[in-house]
């Protein structure tokens, strides 16, 4: 007999006739499995025109590569094969019967989901034959577009549904599409009055055409516009949106470079950041994970096309890039250069200039255009310092004058800090790198603004000012102040500020005296107290605590995560579900249409593994998914969110968690089930936090007293015991 490890126990199902339970043995060949379940039910046809696959969840076929996936108390459904399937659709779509062909459509849509199935209709040329049904625009049904207007736009949208499925493999490069057929895409993209679904699939044609190919994008690029785009961002439908700027992020990010600054210039023109902030941000109430993926990716690039002038060295020869200096002096001390240059000597005229550009806080007195030759910031820094001084004179010379007219070592240098502050904030906003393939962190406040960094720098370089004078700093303090500040707008930038206003109102309940504080606390929340009574402390109720953190982590599993289906090509709207029995002894999971809105119940989860069959849990680079993927293996920000658990002979499941924090739960539940150590870093924290508070929860009563480090000693016996009562 086979080792029980190689027999799954299933249910086969074959339409008129009742359910089959079986075991399969995983050892035999799936042909001849198929044989025997074929003549278990004296089926006529010929069983190499039969497959298996799944009855429920996600129906995809089982093959010899996928049959080790197979779950105890599967339910299969004995069904025709991949190959004459394929065959069969590919007829029926081709017929002259409306009908038939509409319901050939919705049944390739479904099937191209699996990749055999899909291998199958492609090596028929089903690509050629969707994408000539698209470029012919269905001209013999012309008359039914205008008579039977949805159901062609039904046909339509279940042709463009199958064409996303099948590409969405990366069987078929994207380089082989004519401009027919992309001048048809793009045409249902500018129609305002078309089908929903047709406009969705359309805009996700035409994104990953342009994220796929440098051809492609030219001609993409010359069919759509910007202007032609922005009618769908201002309607109420979250994902048309989210595909929209979807489709302007990839047009941005594959632009030429020096090509980027002109598309910049056009979706200023459109007002494409005040249409984005009323309709999208403010108008909805909640923005969904991949909107905000979306928002962040253009959020990012904007921001990067500041890189060419943070990496733009000064020239000190340059008089354009010099007159920017003077007119810095000339609005700082109200002058006009050609004042200093009537009367006088050389010498006097120079002195005056020096002791102009030290006033303005410049490191190099005698040539200032020496402090922009390093890159970065560059001549960002110069940019952002003539804004300040254009756009906030009063705030400039006020900060200028206040600090010439301090002492020496306690002035704070203006030049300075704008050059450190403007290389700061290009570090926070990750200016220059590109936007990451999960992160969905933007911030609202910088869509309120066409000038946002200049602003952002304003406000920054004001607060600067403001917690150099709180922390009386001098000239050897600089490096000091700077890490305050830095502290100080990262906690502002926490809770994604609205506006630009109300970054600034939370950057003045955020004074030094305020950081000193919190640090404070946080230094009191975390310490290590290391007198030996406490350490003793620590030690006898870290399992407590432990206890806890585990307890916590299997409560989550017990919840269920939602996970996001990713490729190397682009993101994908697939969705599945994974969650831990009550008792802990399986792991439920399955495929989802859409995102949830709350917990999915086991039942509507098909597949499970039991804990017990669980061999090991690998993270990072170590998982398979990973290296198979060899795109994803350079994306290191998926690779530290990415774990397998490994199962019986050679079997894994695959995730990829929505962030670090959900990474950390998982990772941490599922040890703790193995019966391993909790090792993550959200681990160590709640650790630490649920220690100290446990701590000063017992040591209240000792308030204002101190523990000594050591026992006191015991005192010596006594020299008699005569103090002692005698009851008798």
């Amino acid at each position: 007999m086979p080792p029980p490890s190689d027999i799954v126990k299933v249910a086969i199902q074959w339409p008129g006739a009742y359910p089959k339970l079986m075991e399969i043995d995983q050892k035999k060949p799936l042909s001849a499995i198929i044989k025997e379940v074929s003549d278990g039910w004296s089926i006529i046809q010929n069983h190499e025109e039969l497959a298996l696959q799944y009855a429920e969840g996600s129906g995809f076929y089982i093959t010899e590569k996928n049959r080790n996936e197979i779950k105890n108390g599967a339910i299969l459904r004995l069904t025709a094969s991949p190959t004459h399937t394929a065959q069969q659709l590919h007829d029926r779509v081709q017929s002259s019967s409306m009908d038939v062909k509409l319901e050939a459509l919705k049944d390739l849509a479904k099937f191209s989901r699996d990749i055999t199935f899909a291998q199958e209709f492609i090596n028929l040329d089903g690509i050629y034959l969707l994408t000539q049904m698209v470029e012919s625009g269905n001209e013999r049904y012309q008359k039914l577009q205008k008579i039977m207007k949805p159901c062609f736009g039904e046909m339509l949208s279940y042709t463009l549904t199958a064409f996303v499925e099948l590409m969405d493999h990366g069987i078929v490069s994207w380089d082989t599409f004519s401009v027919t057929f992309i001048k048809k895409i793009a045409s249902y993209v500018n129609k305002s009055a078309l089908d929903v679904s047709i406009l969705q699939r359309s805009l996700a044609i035409l994104e990953s055409m342009v994220l796929n190919s440098h051809d492609l994008y030219q001609k993409v690029a010359q069919e759509i516009t910007i202007g032609q785009l922005i009618p769908h961002l201002q309607g109420t439908d979250q994902e048309i949106q989210t595909y929209t700027v979807a489709v302007i992020n990839a047009l941005f990010l594959k632009a030429p470079d020096d090509k980027r600054q002109e598309m910049a210039n056009i979706l200023a023109q459109k007002q494409l950041r005040s249409i984005i902030l009323t309709h999208v941000i403010r108008a909805q109430r909640t923005i969904n994970n991949e909107m905000a993926h979306q928002l962040y990716v253009l959020q990012v690039l904007t921001f990067n096309l500041l890189e060419d002038r943070m990496m733009t060295k000064m020239d000190p020869q340059d008089q354009a890039q010099r007159d920017i200096i003077f007119e810095l002096r000339r609005i700082a001390f109200d002058v006009e250069p050609d004042q200093n240059t009537l009367g006088g000597s050389i010498e006097k005229r120079k002195s005056m200039y020096t002791r102009d550009y030290k006033k303005l806080g410049f490191t190099n007195n005698v040539n200032p255009a020496l402090d922009f030759t390093h890159t970065p910031p560059g001549m960002l820094a110069l940019d952002n310092m003539l804004y300040f001084a254009k756009h906030h004179q009063d705030a400039y010379i006020r900060i200028v004058l206040e600090n010439s007219s301090r002492e020496d070592k306690h002035e704070c240098p203006f030049g300075r800090s704008s050059i450190e502050l403007t290389k700061m904030l290009c570090e926070i906003l990750k200016v220059g790198e590109l936007p990451s393939e999960t992160c969905n962190d933007f911030h609202p406040m910088f869509f309120t603004h066409d000038r946002a960094f200049e602003e952002f720098f304003c406000i920054c370089i004001q607060l600067l000012n403001k917690t150099w004078k709180e922390m009386r700093a001098t000239s050897e303090d600089f490096n000091k102040v700077m890490q305050v500040v830095k502290e100080q707008i990262m906690r502002a930038l926490t809770n994604k500020p609205s506006s630009l206003d109300q970054f600034k109102s939370r950057l003045q309940n955020l004074s030094y005296t305020e950081i000193l504080k919190i640090r404070q606390s946080e230094r009191m929340n975390q310490e290590d107290f290391q007198s030996r009574p406490i350490l003793e402390l620590k030690e006898k109720i870290q399992p407590e605590i432990l206890e806890l953190i585990k307890q916590q982590r299997l409560n989550r599993l017990v919840e269920g995560t939602c996970f996001r289906k990713l490729n190397s090509r682009r993101r994908q709207d697939k969705f599945w579900y994974c969650r831990l029995s009550p008792n802990h002894k399986v792991l439920h999971y399955g495929d989802l249409e859409e995102s949830p809105q709350g917990e999915v119940p086991h039942d509507n989860l098909q597949d499970k593994l039991p804990v017990a069959d669980i061999k090991a849990i690998v993270t990072g680079k170590d998982c398979p998914h990973m290296k198979e993927k060899g795109a994803l293996k350079q994306n290191k920000e998926l690779l530290e969110l990415a774990f397998s658990i490994m199962y019986e002979s050679n079997c894994q499941l695959n995730f990829i968690a929505p962030d670090k924090h959900e990474y950390c739960i998982w990772t941490d539940g599922l040890n703790a089930l193995l019966g391993k150590e909790m090792i993550s870093d959200q681990t160590r924290t709640d650790m630490d936090t649920l220690l100290s508070m446990e701590i000063k929860l017992r040591l209240l009563d000792l308030e204002n007293i101190q523990i000594p480090d050591a026992p006191p000693p015991i005192p010596k016996e006594p020299s008699n015991y005569d103090f002692v009562y005698d009851c008798n």
